[in-house]
């Protein structure tokens, strides 16, 4: 029995010698997992070191942001299976906070949108929305190479409208596109004034590969005939100037002062831009300044080469 006691004892002895020498090499704990390491890595090379406090810490100054933040799609962050970096909340966009908190809220040690130069904030946005098929070629788009971010147009905290964005269409694309908005006070044009037809249906405002970031390619006749299907063929007889130029090389899509939104006041005058009337066949001056009162398949025919029917 007394053997016993003394080797009990040692073992005990033992094993707090151990428990001290792993202590002093830092070894007592184990390791974190790997999802709990990635809780403290940087969003950016300027944030390293820093660590995430979590929203809650946010919400201490910010309530009234923090609120309409989580009555937003993008509340949804805050869950940490939608993150794979570890960042939730607030910080999944404005970084680690940690530097923020202990400098008294010092905003030069946090990530602000409304300091940060318009590509280092749709770069960030970017970071999650990449992969939608709207947003990947923003990028490359007009707005983006006009120094527009993606906060010109949304809200990251939230609105009540859809998609986050800062008002309603057409009055957050006439904001900027004033001559667009004229035209559209025009007396023959597409009904966008009345809600029957937004900016968007025609152009990804996220930027497309195609001219004016229309929704076609190459040209901007199938963004039309999305609406115009009686126009879309195929025809036996084709009329080149629509097939190869698209529909805009008679047209003004977003509104005229000419019947069928034309570019000019007569038919005849635009039709005569590419074809020459033959010699004493056609008076211009009478009934042949229509051209489509005989014409009257202009846009294609399966019956007639001339499009009469």
């Amino acid at each position: 029995m007394q053997c016993l006691s003394s080797f009990k004892r040692l073992g005990g002895g033992l094993a707090l010698a151990i428990f001290v020498l792993f202590s002093s090499n830092g070894l007592a704990a184990p390791p974190k997992p790997a999802k709990e390491q990635a809780k403290v890595a940087p969003t950016s090379a300027g944030e390293a070191g820093r660590q995430y406090v979590g929203s809650q810490t946010c919400k201490a100054c910010h309530e009234k942001i923090y609120d309409d933040f989580m009555a937003s799609p993008h509340w949804l962050t805050t869950k940490e299976t939608r993150m794979t970096h570890g960042a939730q909340g607030c910080e999944s966009c404005h970084g680690p906070g940690s530097a923020h908190v202990a400098g008294g809220g010092d905003p030069s040690k946090i990530f602000r949108f409304t300091t940060a130069r318009p590509d280092e904030i749709s770069r960030r946005c970017l970071g999650c929305h990449q992969a939608g098929v709207e947003q990947r070629q923003f990028i490359r788009s007009t707005h983006n190479e006009s120094g527009i971010a993606c906060t010109s147009c949304h809200s990251i905290h939230g609105t009540h409208l859809e998609y986050l964005l800062r008002s309603k269409e057409p009055d957050l694309c006439f904001s900027c596109h004033a001559e667009q908005r004229a035209d559209f006070q025009k007396p023959f044009r597409h009904r966008v004034l009345e809600g029957l037809v937004r900016c968007s249906d025609c152009h990804n405002e996220h930027g497309t590969r195609a001219e004016r970031q229309v929704r076609s390619m190459p040209d901007a006749s199938l963004v039309c005939l999305k609406c115009h299907s009686g126009k879309r063929g195929p025809f036996v007889f084709e009329h080149n100037a629509e097939s190869t130029e698209g529909c805009m090389v008679c047209h003004s899509p977003h509104g005229s002062t000419n019947p069928r939104m034309l570019i000019t006041a007569r038919v005849n005058s635009l039709c005569l831009q590419c074809h020459a009337a033959p010699a004493g066949t056609h008076n211009q001056n009478s009934k042949s300044q229509d051209c489509t009162l005989c014409h009257s398949q202009i846009h294609g025919s399966n019956l007639s080469d001339l499009f009469f029917k």
